[in-house]
C-alpha cells in the first residue's frame, strides 16, 4: 500500500496553536493547543486533546502580557500563569502524535515557527501532510493582490468548503486552539470527501 492510500484510508491528526505572536520561537510562546482526529474512513472528527500551556509570566515583559490573543478572545494571562507546564504539555503532545500523520491549518506557521523548534522539537515524532491551507487556496479561489489566488483565513475556508457548521462556531471564530482545530479538521473532511485533498 503506497503513502497515499494509506492516507485515503486512515486518520490525520490536525493540530492548531495560539500564541504570543508571529515570529516564532524562542521570542514568541504557544499558549494554547490542540489535537483533532479525522478519520478519512468514517467521516468523523474527535477532540484528542486541547490544553492552555503554562509558562512563568512573572519573566514575561508587557509586548507578551499584551499580546493579541489575550487582547482578543478569552484565553487571559492568568489562566497561563496556572495551566499545566510547558514541559507537561510537550511531552502529552508528542506521545499523541508519535508516529501519526499530521497537518494543520497553516502547517508553516504552526510546525516551522513553533513546533519543529525546542522546547516541541516534533520533527521526528509525527509524518507531516499537506498543508490544509494550501489545499483550501484553489478551491475557495479568493482573488489576491496579483494573478494569483491569495490564501484563505481559517473562518473564510470554512463557510466557503464545510457545509453547516459541524464546528458549532455559529459564526464567530473564538481563535481559541480546540475550536480552531476542529474547523480545519472539518474542512479536511470536507477536502478530502470531494476529492481535492
Amino acid at each position: 500500500m503506497s503513502k497515499l492510500d494509506d492516507f485515503c484510508s486512515t486518520e490525520v491528526y490536525v493540530i492548531d496553536t495560539e500564541t504570543t505572536g508571529l515570529d516564532g520561537a524562542p521570542k514568541d510562546k504557544v499558549v494554547d493547543i490542540a489535537v483533532c482526529k479525522v478519520i478519512l474512513g468514517n467521516d468523523a472528527v474527535e477532540d484528542v486533546y486541547s490544553s492552555v500551556v503554562g509558562h512563568d509570566v512573572s519573566e514575561w515583559g508587557s509586548g507578551l502580557k499584551r499580546a493579541w490573543i489575550f487582547e482578543n478572545t478569552d484565553l487571559t494571562v492568568e489562566m497561563v500563569s496556572e495551566a499545566p507546564s510547558e514541559a507537561q504539555v510537550v511531552s502529552d503532545v508528542r506521545g499523541i502524535l508519535n508516529g501519526r500523520n499530521v497537518t494543520s491549518f497553516n502547517f508553516q506557521f504552526d510546525f516551522d515557527k513553533f513546533l519543529y523548534r525546542e522546547p516541541w522539537s516534533l520533527r521526528p515524532f509525527v509524518i507531516p501532510f499537506k498543508c490544509i491551507m494550501m489545499a483550501a487556496k484553489d478551491v475557495c479561489k479568493i482573488p489576491g493582490m496579483y494573478d494569483d489566488y491569495k490564501y484563505p483565513r481559517l473562518d473564510e475556508a470554512y463557510k466557503m468548503i464545510v457545509k453547516g457548521d459541524p464546528a458549532d462556531i455559529r459564526g464567530e471564530q473564538a481563535h481559541r486552539a480546540l475550536s480552531d482545530a476542529q474547523m480545519a479538521s472539518y474542512i479536511l473532511l470536507e477536502l478530502h470527501r470531494t476529492g481535492r485533498y
